[in-house]
């Protein structure tokens, strides 16, 4: 049986864009049973699952989990979805400044973790996945995000957030992730070891990491699409040395060679999208 796969991508509301970079809208049918690979990015991952819950594999920081939804912080190690062929649900990509605004705490407090939304957002979660689960229209499911996040950041007085630090994040991440360490530390005019202490105290990763993610997922982007350049064309176009530097990158971070991943990769997608090739801390 070949399976379905439907869904919708949408931006959220204006005053929300710099909190939260996207919606992602999907129900998959009919697939084989097996695993997807949850692939580092430079945001936080928000999901509010339809229907069953979200089956997690181990990572290096917990054992196998299941999720009705879960909040994830950003990392460098892929993470393992393990599905019976049929997956639906809601996907968030918050920024560093959204997860300041919406949950109160820095990235960091987060970090590899995959932890239940109502520990960090409150009732709000169920709130959430009850009144998402009872509309069947991606537009009305995606207007409830919209109220309860606006409602979120009206309670809040201001957003804290250190201007040099964002300075750092969007010159490490712009460009596919292709700004040097030393150079972002003269930029901002701390030093390199300032500069990484700080940086992992507020994001939970290096600079030299949020890089390298950067890069990493401007490249996924491009090889989610329905068709695609040749590997050393993206290489190109993200930023590699050349094809073995980004290979050794997906390696690391995906587990896998980019041509593996693709061909292994059974859920087609809903909707390709570019988004997260400019990973602007406020999106």
């Amino acid at each position: 049986m070949t399976g379905i796969s439907e869904g919708e991508f949408r931006l959220p509301a204006p005053r929300l864009r710099p909190y939260v970079s996207n919606y992602s809208g999907y129900r998959l049918l009919g697939f084989s049973p097996g695993e997807h690979i949850g692939m580092p990015s430079p945001y936080l991952t928000v999901i509010l699952t339809i229907d069953e819950p979200i089956h997690m594999g181990a990572t290096a920081a917990q054992g196998p989990t299941s999720w009705d939804t879960l909040a994830s912080g950003i990392s460098a190690a892929p993470c393992t979805i393990v599905h019976d062929g049929n997956q639906h649900g809601i996907q968030l990509s918050l920024t560093p400044l959204g997860s300041r605004a919406l949950f109160g705490m820095p990235t960091a407090a987060i970090g590899a973790w995959m932890v239940d939304l109502e520990d960090v957002i409150g009732s709000d979660a169920s709130e959430l996945r009850e009144r998402i689960a009872a509309h069947d229209s991606w537009d009305e499911r995606f207007a409830i995000l919209d109220e309860v996040f606006l409602r979120r950041i009206d309670a809040l007085d201001e957003v804290k957030f250190d201007p040099t630090l964002e300075r750092a994040w969007q010159l490490l991440t712009a460009d596919a992730g292709n700004a040097r360490v030393a150079d972002v530390a003269a930029d901002v005019g701390w030093s390199r070891r300032h500069l990484v202490n700080r940086f992992a105290g507020e994001f939970g990763i290096t600079p030299k990491d949020s890089a390298r993610i950067a890069r990493f997922s401007a490249a996924h982007s491009i090889m989610r699409r329905v068709e695609i350049p040749s590997v050393a064309e993206i290489a190109a176009l993200c930023g590699y040395y050349d094809q073995a530097h980004m290979a050794r990158d997906w390696r690391e971070l995906a587990g896998m060679s980019p041509s593996r991943w693709r061909a292994a990769e059974q859920f087609t997608f809903v909707q390709a999208d570019d988004t997260d090739d400019d990973a602007d801390l406020s999106a």
